[in-house]
């Protein structure tokens, strides 16, 4: 199995289009999973620095903006007004448009608020363009950010791990994985 993924990551160095087209759908399962295989293949040499950046912010990105087009496509759904009480949807859809430019950067940091907040977002039709202004420029730090990481980590673990890199790999990435659901766990009971 291994080997078949170095093989594989191997067969699609020649079509960098492929790569790109494979980070960008990755972001559509788990974001930061994707970030750290991607700063991976940069370290094999398989995948440009920026071609890999540049390939993340776009699949993060439109993730998102999926995000807030489904909720809008839920206010407009009858059966989806229905499973969501709002007793004062213009206070409420005032609140998220005054606010949404820090919600949504804020959000970004804080593992398991994206999904509800970002179909709110669309739900209450709060402004398409300051939400995506906002989750790209938190995409950027974020992102950029956890790739720097897994670039010098990823590199330490190539280097150093021989021919247990890729379960060090592997851990590296279910760490960061488990951190999320920690720091969303750790969120909820403080509430």
């Amino acid at each position: 199995m291994i080997h078949s993924l170095e093989n594989f990551l191997a067969s699609s160095a020649h079509s960098p289009i492929i790569q790109i087209l494979i980070v960008i759908l990755a972001t559509f399962i788990l974001e930061d999973a994707a970030t750290v295989i991607t700063a991976i293949q940069v370290n094999l040499h398989t995948l440009g620095a920026g071609e890999a950046l540049i390939a993340l912010y776009i699949g993060i990105v439109t993730g998102d903006i999926g995000l807030y087009g489904m909720g809008y496509l839920a206010a407009r759904w009858p059966p989806a007004r229905r499973w969501v009480e709002t007793p004062d949807r213009a206070m409420q859809k005032k609140w998220l448009t005054n606010n949404l430019f820090r919600v949504v950067f804020v959000s970004r940091f804080i593992p398991g608020t994206r999904l509800p907040l970002y179909t709110a977002c669309g739900f209450f039709n709060a402004g398409l363009k300051v939400f995506t202004l906002a989750t790209f420029f938190a995409t950027l730090i974020w992102t950029s950010a956890l790739f720097a990481l897994s670039l010098h980590i990823g590199n330490l673990l190539l280097t150093h791990l021989g021919q247990w890199r890729w379960a060090g790999i592997a851990g590296f990435v279910l760490i960061i994985i488990l951190m999320g659901h920690l720091a969303t766990r750790i969120q909820k009971q403080k509430k």
